[in-house]
């Protein structure tokens, strides 16, 4: 295993034997982290689909990429497999990420001020490649992608759209 393998791109070549089986169920793969050191690392991989990620969907996954793991022998040693949906107010990391979002409700935050505030509220409405596009109740704001420090999802309200 080459050193870039294990510090960053370990993931990296996880995800790209996880994503053709998740497609094939109909989901998404939002991320794959590998944490962990040499005595023992777990891969988290998080999934997703319209309506939302169920126990027997994590389940099949879970079976189907552990056999496979296992036969790219990506991983040396033990690992633990984790496969989970990321939650209601997962952060937003990965330009897929962002770009499914829009129309949602985020809560980011900026390195510097933007418009006279470092934290913004409000639906996305726009992902372009350099800023974010957010309507809120205080107006629209266009927030340069380069001051952005942290973007997660807002649990939206029961009865909002």
């Amino acid at each position: 295993m080459t050193v870039a393998m294990k510090t960053g791109g370990l993931a990296e070549a996880i995800e790209a034997v996880v994503l053709p089986v998740a497609h094939a169920y109909g989901l998404t793969v939002v991320d794959v982290d590998v944490r962990g050191g040499p005595r023992r690392q777990a891969v988290r991989v998080f999934i997703d689909k319209p309506g939302g990620v169920g126990i027997e969907d994590c389940h099949r996954l879970s079976r189907e990429i552990g056999d496979l793991l296992d036969v790219e022998d990506l991983v040396t040693g033990p690992y633990d497999l984790e496969v989970s949906s990321p939650g209601l107010d997962r952060e937003l990391r990965k330009e897929r990420e962002l770009a499914w979002a829009v129309g949602r409700r985020v809560h980011l935050w900026t390195r510097e001020a933007v418009d006279g505030r470092r934290e913004f509220v409000g639906r996305l409405v726009e992902v372009g490649e350099t800023s974010l596009g957010l309507a809120g109740p205080e107006g629209s704001s266009r927030i340069p992608r380069a001051l952005v420090t942290k973007t997660r999802l807002e649990v939206e309200p029961r009865g909002s759209a």
